[in-house]
């Protein structure tokens, strides 16, 4: 049945909207929305049962993709510690959007390079940030262009305070991303006057004051791209992305090391690793 007020037209396009926007961010979000919202409608019931509902329901289907994932070749990366490989997420919030999954040998790649930066660097726990959802290959993760098969994992980098003392667990923004490394006099920048119309390159200029002002631990980062590009091959890993200004400062050099292009979104907040198929 077609909206025929202007207000149930409005009403239908929030609805719309909200579904739409749950869906890129959360997978399961759009569809618990609108059961949510069919089973209140039934009952007549108000908005402070209805989001009762929402919750609850979501809750439930993000607690059973844990178990359904593995169907789809998807297994979740740890939401806390688990006291052995020092990896886990960044931020809960990844894991209450469903953005932790990964193919099982990216886990093993990731628990691997976890399990080698405590070595080499004894107390370093290792940062995981957006991972991909836990069904349907070729679903997109927004807004990334290549998360979307379970193969992409995005690392945090390391940091350090104002002395040089090694910051476990920090990041400089709350979620990883979006705080910049800045490049330095001479460095290679691929990008630079380019003014492409459409982008997911975004400067954001306007946050990074804003951000916590941590000096990047170069020792650790290093190390853990020198890994990836040298061990982390006999786990599959394939590709790296980090800008080439940071490559470049980090003094890190290989083959699987690229640049990811101008357009897609900047790599001198975070490291993405990725396995072969």
């Amino acid at each position: 049945m077609k909206p025929t007020t202007p207000a149930a037209k409005l009403k239908w396009l929030l609805t719309i909207a909200v579904v739409v926007l749950l869906t890129l961010l959360t997978q399961l979000g759009g569809l618990v929305w609108l059961v949510a919202l069919g089973l209140t409608r039934r009952r007549r019931a108000g908005i402070p049962v209805f989001l009762a509902l929402f919750l609850g329901l979501y809750a439930a289907g993000s607690a059973l993709s844990h178990a359904v994932a593995p169907i789809f070749g998807r297994v979740p990366l740890p939401c806390f510690d688990d006291g052995t490989s020092r990896l886990k997420m960044q931020s809960p919030l990844f894991c209450v959007l469903n953005r932790q999954y990964v193919v099982p040998e990216l886990r093993e790649a990731a628990s691997a390079l976890s399990r080698h930066m405590g070595q080499a660097f004894p107390g370093t726990t290792t940062l995981a940030l957006d991972a991909n959802f836990p069904f349907f290959n070729g679903f997109p993760l927004f807004p990334h262009l290549s998360h979307s098969d379970g193969r992409k994992l995005d690392i945090a980098f390391f940091y350090q305070d104002a002395a040089g003392n090694y910051l476990d667990t920090a990041t400089r923004s709350p979620v990883g991303y979006f705080a910049f490394e800045q490049p330095r006099p001479g460095s290679i920048l691929p990008c630079r006057d380019r003014e492409d119309l459409l982008t997911l390159r975004w400067d954001l200029d306007f946050l990074q004051s804003l951000w916590r002002s941590l000096p990047l631990e170069e020792g650790r980062t290093r190390e853990a791209l020198r890994w990836l590009s040298g061990e982390g091959s006999s786990f599959g890993i394939e590709k790296i992305f980090v800008e080439p200004h940071l490559a470049q400062r980090l003094g890190v050099e290989a083959e699987s090391i690229r640049f990811q292009g101008c357009r897609a979104a900047r790599h001198d907040d975070h490291i993405h690793m990725q396995v072969g198929k």
